[in-house]
């Protein structure tokens, strides 16, 4: 579904027409009470819903985790956020062209700024990246911005969750094309927040290309990627002389889905590699078959981190053949990151009994 038929800059915002989306029934969004569990913004969690209740026509102000909603789809999601969409258009086209801002001066086209905001540990933000949140106008954020971010957005600004999480995508990439295009062309200050770097697996690459070609300016902040993040928090270099002369870093997700997309694995078997997979959990069984098939020895250390550099932080260490089951036993949930590598035992976190009769988890501190 496009989003206000994909907002049109060159239509007037009374021709767009709401969808006509029935309330699905009689399923209900549970909303997600124990939002501190997560530093992250989870796709029916609390925060989400008081952060973005302007676009909501406030619904859920008073009471959210008491309030049964027949939000259960996205597309009806999308149907309630189009009126006060079309509404902050208009006020952001009108202020625009009264005060002469924009790059182009009198109704000029606005900048889309690509921020990356780190692993999740505010302190770990960039200046540069927190001068341009505290003066955007819109900002789009995903799953992984996590909730101490948010919290130092200026006043004025108004927030919009576009995250994706395993079968449920709030925005298709599409969309979220179509509304950075939308408000920047009515001269707006939009900001898009992704967590690490955007141009380490965060999209930022296709979103720069679809604006550019649409002669939308595009800024790009870099961010702390969680490899260099979460490494910094265990005490690993990703490289070390004598040890590993380079790092890849890779995705556990296929473009397509489905649940052995690591073809990669035949090359990125190198003993003195560290290798960092992302979103690799569900695929990591065969990416660790993968890897000792082609060469990488069953020994090798390995790390896994849930939620890095946040409060709720996990980590679990063993050696590459018994890091799967480790993670499974222990339940480990999105995001976590993996290390895979001579250079993890290193980390002070790594004893001398993180051997293959036994692995080590971490708790919370």
């Amino acid at each position: 579904m496009a989003l206000i038929t994909k907002l049109p800059s060159s239509s007037p915002l009374t021709q767009f027409k709401t969808p006509q989306i029935s309330p699905p029934n009689p399923t209900f969004i549970r909303f997600t009470t124990s939002c501190s569990a997560s530093p992250f913004t989870e796709k029916h969690s609390v925060e989400r819903y008081q952060r973005d209740s302007w676009v909501f026509n406030n619904e859920f102000n008073q009471n959210p985790c008491e309030k049964q909603s027949n939000f259960s789809t996205r597309d009806y999601e999308i149907a309630l956020q189009l009126p006060e969409l079309k509404k902050l258009l208009q006020v952001l086209r009108e202020k625009r062209g009264e005060s002469g801002d924009g790059e182009g001066g009198k109704g000029g086209v606005g900048n889309v700024f690509l921020v990356g905001t780190g692993p999740g540990d505010p302190d770990l933000l960039t200046l540069k990246a927190l001068k341009v949140i505290q003066k955007a106008d819109l900002l789009l954020y995903d799953r992984l911005v996590s909730n101490d971010v948010l919290d130092l957005v200026g006043p004025d600004a108004r927030l919009l969750y576009v995250g994706k999480t395993a079968g449920y995508h709030s925005r298709t990439q599409e969309e979220i094309h179509e509304l950075l295009l939308s408000f920047a062309e009515v001269g707006a200050n939009v900001v898009r927040l992704k967590g690490g770097d955007p141009l380490v697996f965060g999209r930022g690459g296709e979103e720069m290309d679809f604006l550019q070609q649409k002669g939308i300016q595009v800024k790009v902040i870099p961010g702390i990627t969680a490899a260099s993040g979460i490494a910094a928090e265990l005490g690993v270099p990703l490289t070390h002389r004598g040890i590993a002369n380079s790092v890849r870093f890779l995705t556990g997700h296929s473009r397509k889905g489905g649940a052995d997309p690591l073809f990669v694995a035949e090359n990125a078997a190198d003993p003195d590699s560290t290798l960092v997979v992302y979103m690799g959990l569900s695929t990591l069984p065969a990416l660790v078959s993968k890897l000792i098939h082609h060469g990488l020895p069953p020994d090798t250390p390995a790390a896994a981190v849930e939620r890095g550099t946040t409060p709720q932080q996990r980590i679990a260490l063993a050696e590459l053949k018994d890091l799967p089951d480790k993670i499974t036993s222990e339940q480990f949930v999105s995001p976590t990151l993996i290390f895979i590598g001579k250079v993890v035992a290193l980390s002070p976190l790594w004893p001398q009994s993180c051997t293959s009769e036994s692995s080590c988890l971490i708790p919370l501190v």
